[in-house]
C-alpha cells in the first residue's frame, strides 16, 4: 500500500492532469465564430480521431469501475455484448449514416423532421435529452466513488464526494463550454491514452502481486469457471448469454450508434460518410479489446482477494488501487478515472447543447443555424446542461447495483423508441408524423413499466401478476423490445393512412 495513501506526488500528477486537458480544450477552441464549428468541428476531423473519440465517450467511470467488478463477481461473459455492439455498429454504417449525411446534419433528429415533421423531431430531442441527462449524472457519480475511496484521510467521505463531482464537473464545462466538439474530441485522445494505460498498469501490477503471475491467476480463473465467455443460455432473464448479447447488443448499438445524439454528433464530425463508416466500425473492435483488458482486470482482482465480499462491486477496484499502487501511479491512476469521466462528460455536455440549440431553440425562434446567434446560443445551452448534470450527479443516491448496469438501464427503456421511429421512416411508406410520435409515445411507457417492474410489483401487489414476468427481463433485451412495440404501435396506426411515396 503506498504510505500515506494519497501523497504529494499524486496529487502533484492529478493536479497537472486537470490543468493540461483544461488547457488544452480552451487552446482548441480558439477562432470558433459559428455553430458549425462548435458543434460538429466544421466536419474536418480525421476517422481515427473520431473513432477513438467514440470509444473515450463510451468509456467513463463506469467502464474503468464496474467492469472489473462484473467479471470478478462472474465471468467473461459480457463479451459476448460486446460482440453484439459490433454488428450493431455496422448496421448503423450501412443503413443510417448515409441518410445522415445525404443531408449534413448537424443533429441525429433532424432526420425524423425530413421524413415525419417538426413536432417528431422536437419529440425525440427532448427525449434524448432526459435519458441523456439522467445516465450521465450517474456517470458524474461514479467518478467520486474511488476518488472518496483513495483521498478519504484528506476530508470525510460526504464531502469528498460532492467536492469531487463539483471540482471536476466546473473544469469540463469550463473547457467544453469554450472549446465545442473540437476540444471534446482531441482531450478525448488524450484521456482514452491516460485510462488505458492504467488499465495496463493494474494488470502487471496485478501479475507481480499474486504469486506465480498471471499462469496462476488464470489457471485458478480456468478451474473455476472465470474465463467462460459464452453462454448458450435461452432465457431472457440472465443479460450475458450468447443470443441476448448478440441480439440485444446489437440492437442497443444501433439505438446507442445510430439516434443518440452523444455519438452521432462526433461521426457528423468525420470528414466523409466513408470516413464515418470506419470511425464506427473500428470503435466497435476497439472497444471490445478495451472491455476485455477491464475484464482481465477483474479477473486478476478476483485471483488476489480470493473472492472476498465487498460492500458494492464498484468498491473493488478502488480499493486495489488505494492499497497496491505506488505514489505516481497512483496519481496516474486516480488520473485515468477521472480521465474517462470528463471524456463522457463533456461529450454529454457539447450533445446536450447541440440539441437544445438546432432542435428546440432554432425552430422556435426562427434563426438561421449559422447566425452568430445561434453560436451564443449553443455556448449558453453548453453551460446550463453542464450545471444541470453536475446537480444531478450530486443528488444521486449510492447503492448496491454497479453503476454500469444502473445508466445502460436508463438508457435503454428510451432507446426503443428512438430506434423504432427511425425504422418506422425508414422502411414504412405510410407512416406519419401521428404514427411515428404514438409509436414513440407506447414504446417509452412500455418499456418503464419493463424497466421499473420491480420496484412497481412491489409497491402495487394488484399488478404484480401482469408486471411480475417483466421483472426478471435482462437489460440486454430492453432496446429490443422498445423497438418492436414502438414499430408495431406506429404500423398499426399508419394502417390508416394511404400510401405515400417518399422523394
Amino acid at each position: 500500500m503506498p504510505a500515506g495513501g494519497f501523497g504529494a506526488v499524486d496529487f502533484a500528477v492529478l493536479v497537472a492532469y486537470l490543468a493540461g486537458t483544461t488547457a488544452l480544450g480552451v487552446w482548441l477552441g480558439r477562432n470558433q465564430k459559428d455553430a458549425q464549428k462548435y458543434f460538429v468541428a466544421d466536419r474536418s476531423l480525421p476517422w481515427w480521431a473520431v473513432m477513438f473519440s467514440i470509444v473515450a465517450s463510451e468509456t467513463s467511470a463506469l467502464t474503468f469501475i464496474s467492469i472489473p467488478g462484473l467479471a470478478y463477481a462472474g465471468n467473461l461473459g459480457f463479451l459476448q455484448v460486446c460482440a453484439g455492439y459490433i454488428l450493431g455498429r455496422v448496421v448503423v454504417a450501412r443503413v443510417l449514416l448515409p441518410r445522415y449525411f445525404d443531408g449534413k446534419l448537424v443533429t441525429a433528429y433532424t432526420l425524423l423532421e425530413t421524413r415525419f415533421g417538426p413536432e417528431t423531431r422536437r419529440f425525440a430531442s427532448i427525449v434524448f435529452m432526459v435519458t441523456r441527462a439522467m445516465a450521465d449524472s450517474v456517470r458524474v457519480f461514479a467518478t467520486a466513488i474511488p476518488i472518496a475511496l483513495i483521498m478519504g484521510p484528506v476530508l470525510p467521505r460526504q464531502y469528498l464526494m460532492p467536492a469531487a463531482i463539483l471540482v471536476l464537473g466546473a473544469l469540463t464545462i469550463f473547457y467544453t463550454w469554450r472549446g465545442g466538439m473540437r476540444a471534446v474530441v482531441w482531450t478525448e485522445l488524450l484521456q482514452a491514452a491516460i485510462y488505458v494505460t492504467g488499465g495496463i498498469c493494474a494488470v502487471v501490477i496485478l501479475g507481480n502481486a499474486v504469486g506465480g503471475g498471471w499462469a496462476a491467476i488464470l489457471s485458478s480463473a480456468g478451474t473455476a469457471g472465470k474465463l467462460k465467455a459464452v453462454s448458450f443460455y435461452t432465457g431472457f432473464d440472465q443479460p450475458h448469454t450468447i443470443f441476448a448479447g448478440l441480439i440485444g447488443g446489437a440492437f442497443l448499438a444501433m439505438a446507442s450508434h445510430g439516434t443518440d445524439q452523444l455519438i452521432v454528433q462526433r461521426l457528423l464530425s468525420a470528414r466523409s460518410l466513408k470516413d464515418a463508416q470506419r470511425a464506427i466500425i473500428g470503435s466497435g473492435i476497439a472497444v471490445f479489446v478495451q472491455f476485455t483488458l477491464f475484464l482481465i482486470v477483474g479477473i486478476g482482482l478476483w485471483a488476489l482477494y480470493a473472492g472476498r465480499d465487498f460492500a458494492t462491486p464498484d468498491a473493488i477496484f478502488p480499493t486495489f488501487i488505494l492499497e497496491r499502487m505506488p505514489h505516481g501511479l497512483l496519481g496516474l491512476i486516480v488520473a485515468a478515472i477521472v480521465a474517462a469521466t470528463m471524456s463522457t462528460h463533456s461529450g454529454a455536455i457539447n450533445s446536450l447543447a447541440a440539441a437544445t440549440t438546432m432542435d428546440i431553440w432554432v425552430p422556435l425562434t426562427r434563426r438561421r443555424p449559422d447566425d452568430a446567434a445561434t453560436y451564443r446560443a449553443g455556448r449558453l445551452f453548453a453551460l446550463m446542461w453542464g450545471v444541470v448534470l453536475t446537480g444531478g450527479a450530486l443528488l444521486y443516491p449510492e447503492s448496491r447495483t454497479p453503476v454500469v448496469v444502473v445508466a445502460l438501464s436508463i438508457a435503454s427503456f428510451t432507446y426503443g423508441a428512438l430506434l423504432g421511429a427511425f425504422f418506422l421512416g425508414i422502411y414504412n411508406v405510410r407512416a406519419k408524423q401521428r404514427d411515428a410520435i404514438l409509436g414513440m409515445s407506447v414504446g417509452i411507457v412500455a418499456m418503464a413499466l419493463v424497466v421499473f417492474a420491480k420496484q412497481l410489483s412491489a409497491a402495487f401487489p394488484a399488478v404484480a401478476t401482469v408486471l411480475g414476468p417483466a421483472a426478471n427481463i435482462a437489460w440486454p433485451w430492453y432496446v429490443l423490445i422498445g423497438t418492436t412495440i414502438t414499430l408495431f404501435v406506429g404500423t398499426l396506426s399508419a394502417l390508416r393512412t394511404p400510401v405515400i411515396r417518399l422523394k
